[in-house]
């Protein structure tokens, strides 16, 4: 017969946890009202055994999906009044997530203990972000923590949304851009070497070939070459490797972020995903009833931008030494006017929340709008570039053939036999 654990409520409030064998769970149920209990978590008892679970890479981190779904439901069930805990439990046995059901064990253990569901969340950063903890939190201190919930959904399917629009938008580039790194690679290791002996021989040998041919013919024979290879194979990973590691750093993630500032286009994504992510996530905190020193806090580390996040965090030390938030962003130059003019607006009429909600809708749009722009400019200049590669190949192949043969049968002829030989 199975051994279950439980957990129940005595009609004067206190908690009792034991172990029961019975036949199946309403069997257990069935035995704990017959004693005046009130079942609260009843859970099977698992045998010991080798363990075959298998981690993969990624695997410890909850979906995003899995956790708007949890998010929702847990709204959804504590707005019609049902309890923390007996709501923590009922998602812990539907979610689909292994990941986020092994969170939630953790969880329910730590408001089983008499923690707040802030504190008990709190204890996994991988899976509930600081703007979930805070958000969380001020819901329970205002009773608010349905509504909270809601709005935590919501921001986190727009901040889902941006970043999917972002990664579609450049997987054509990035897949025309690979394509024509493989095909040079091919042609300049295999092709043109074959190209280049018959070109000697048509021509007489390769000082008569012109200079554009020559400089390619030298390039494919050193890519050839066993120690350009090996400092492909070897060398490229490293570099990967030490250049992540580097970004890691606060100096290193500091400038990186800082260059791509300056690179046109790229620099417009960069600026109006950070000014549409920052009024969202500040707007759905001030809602919440965070203080406003603790939302800038926590909006900035939240930005995904280093040099963004360092002028939030010194706006954040300005606004405690008793300075107006929007005259401190006014001063940084990544916040258009336009966000600086609304955020005045709400301190002035104390519905900042509401009024920068409106800026984080305008800039989700033109955030659509930059991506689909920079990717159709993307698309054709990856093509011109495979094209040009090609162009170049030609060039630098029927160039010697025209200039050794002047008459249109000895240039058919000499085609012909390269044509033949390759």
């Amino acid at each position: 017969m199975p051994e279950y654990t439980f957990t129940a409520r005595v009609k004067n409030g206190e908690i009792q946890r034991g172990r029961i064998n019975a036949k199946s769970k309403d069997s257990v149920y069935s035995a704990l009202r017959s004693r005046n209990l009130e079942p609260i978590i009843v859970e099977e008892k698992k045998r010991g055994g080798l363990n075959m679970e298998i981690t993969l890479p990624g695997g410890h981190r909850v979906k995003s999906k899995d956790l708007v779904i949890f998010t929702r439901q847990m709204a959804t069930l504590i707005d019609a009044g049902v309890p923390i805990l007996r709501t923590l439990v009922l998602l812990k046995d539907q979610t689909e997530s292994p990941v986020l059901r092994k969170v939630l064990e953790d969880v329910i253990a730590s408001v089983q203990g008499g923690e707040s569901l802030s504190s008990a969340i709190a204890k996994h950063p991988e899976a509930f972000s600081a703007i979930y903890i805070n958000m969380v939190r001020a819901g329970e201190a205002g009773g608010i923590l349905d509504k909270v919930l809601e709005r935590l959904a919501y921001q986190q399917e727009k901040d889902s949304a941006i970043r999917s629009k972002i990664r579609g938008a450049m997987i054509y580039p990035s897949v025309i851009f690979t394509v024509t790194i493989i095909a040079f690679f091919i042609l300049m290791t295999f092709i043109v070497p074959k190209i280049g002996s018959i070109l000697a021989q048509l021509t007489g040998g390769k000082s008569k070939l012109p200079i554009y041919t020559r400089i390619l013919l030298s390039l494919s024979h050193v890519m050839k070459s066993p120690e350009f290879i090996f400092s492909v194979i070897v060398g490229v990973p490293v570099i990967v490797i030490l250049f992540r590691h580097y970004k890691k750093t606060p100096k290193g993630r500091y400038a990186w972020h800082s260059l791509l500032l300056k690179l046109p286009g790229v620099k417009n994504i960069i600026v109006k995903t950070a000014v549409a992510r920052f009024a969202r996530i500040f707007g759905s905190l001030m809602a919440a009833g965070v203080s406003i020193v603790e939302a800038i806090n926590t909006t900035a580390g939240a930005i995904g931008n280093a040099v963004i996040e360092k002028e939030l965090v010194d706006c954040s030390k300005a606004v405690q030494a008793g300075g107006s938030f929007a005259s401190e962003l006014a001063k940084k130059p990544h916040f258009p006017p336009i966000v600086v003019q609304m955020l005045a607006v709400g301190e002035e009429t104390g519905k900042t929340d509401e009024v920068i909600v409106k800026v984080a809708e305008f800039y989700e749009e033109e955030v659509d709008t930059a991506v689909a722009g920079i990717s159709s400019i993307i698309e054709p200049v990856m093509i011109i570039m495979l094209g040009a590669i090609v162009g170049l190949i030609a060039v630098s192949v029927f160039g010697p053939i025209t200039k050794a043969e002047t008459s249109p049968t000895g240039i058919l002829m000499n085609v012909n036999k390269l044509l033949t030989f390759v």
